[in-house]
């Protein structure tokens, strides 16, 4: 045997002993199981937030189809295993590794993180997927949960709230002061400069707080789901749009050290399974809130109307002077924030004569 005839066929045996040597490697890889916990900040039950179509469960059976059972993921509402809102620390310390919930529920722990659920008169599903997919949103969110070793992603979101019910009618701006009204976020700070006092009250107890005059006014979400909580039956004067959250994101927080230990394929499974949940609940939450304000209109009395254009001015004012003065005194919060704005200017003159256009002449004529 010549000299080269002996080197190539050294080679291929020296590569096929390699490849029975590995293959036992990538099958065990692939072969491994995890069990991972999922906390939520919602209640048993709720849709959109727990169960239905793009919800969390529903997130969790992608992922358990597409994986072939390698990533089983165990469910706990809120108060099951942990309080509704300790699901971030549990996340950030690793005694779970996934939690559904808000990011602004955090904005506590760093403002920015506000950015990422929903801003003031921001951008409605399409601007804040186009942000946070196309336009550096992800990136900057990932940055901000970086300190407290937490992958987060987009996976669910409302479309535009509505700003609320009324016990009385919302007729000038003054009719806010001395108002007591359950509403979250950025907005319960915007409202209380106007004399607004804010209570933050859980999904559960918003209607008898309503029906019985401790609060006059309260925020939830949209037609469907303040219907189902019957709110309804407390006030007549629904208010839409709401200013206060035009989207609304849904939050999967993953354990760093979790998220690394998958291998590459489950770590692209659950981006998927996430950006499909994102899409598929707000597409559910249309449907299902067309339905629910009809109803609420033709069968419950209910009156729905939007703020005056004066009102909103002086919010959006407001709004604007908090957000600045927020990123001010934080340089991650103004890089979120000078990011967030300046993609918004562009996406809203695209919608301008895009989308705009259509809502204002288009719509309906066929």
């Amino acid at each position: 045997m010549d000299r080269r005839r002996f080197l190539r066929t050294g080679a291929t045996a020296a590569a096929a002993s390699a490849a029975v040597v590995a293959t036992p490697s990538i099958v065990k890889a692939q072969a491994k199981t995890f069990n991972w916990k999922m906390t939520n900040a919602y209640g048993p039950g709720a849709p959109f937030y727990v169960q239905g179509p793009g919800s969390p469960t529903d997130f969790i059976k992608m992922v358990d189809a597409m994986s072939g059972g390698r990533l089983k993921i165990q469910h706990f509402a809120a108060g099951e295993l942990i309080p509704a809102l300790e699901g971030f620390d549990a996340v950030s310390k690793g005694t779970v590794e996934m939690n559904c919930a808000n990011s602004y529920f955090w904005s506590g722990k760093t403002f920015a993180a506000q950015y990422f659920t929903a801003v003031p008169f921001g951008m409605n599903a399409l601007g804040m997927n186009a942000w946070l997919y196309h336009g550096g949103g992800q990136k900057l969110w990932e940055e901000v949960y970086a300190p407290f070793d937490i992958q987060p992603f987009p996976m669910g979101n409302t479309g535009v709230q509505m700003t609320g019910w009324f016990r009385k009618p919302i007729e000038k701006i003054e009719d806010f002061k001395g108002l007591k009204m359950r509403i979250p976020g950025l907005a319960g700070k915007v409202l209380a400069s106007f004399g607004v006092d804010v209570k933050l009250l859980p999904a559960g107890e918003i209607f008898p707080a309503l029906e019985r005059g401790v609060i006059d006014a309260a925020e939830f979400v949209g037609p469907f789901q303040d219907r189902r909580l019957g709110l309804h039956k407390a006030a007549k004067f629904y208010y839409t749009t709401g200013w206060h959250e035009t989207s609304t994101v849904t939050e999967l927080a993953i354990n760093k050290k979790a998220w690394a230990s998958l291998p590459p394929d489950l770590q692209e499974i659950v981006r998927v399974a996430a950006a499909a949940c994102n899409t598929i609940s707000q597409s559910w939450c249309e449907s299902a809130n067309a339905e629910a304000l009809e109803d609420l209109v033709k069968n419950h009395g209910v009156k729905t109307a939007p703020l005056p254009a004066d009102i909103l001015a002086k919010l959006k004012e407001v709004t604007l002077q908090t957000l600045n003065e927020a990123a001010a005194k934080d340089p991650l919060a103004k890089k979120v924030h000078d990011s967030f704005i300046g993609f918004k200017s562009n996406v809203d003159k695209w919608a301008g004569i895009s989308e705009g256009v259509y809502y204002s002449q288009i719509r309906g004529q066929i």
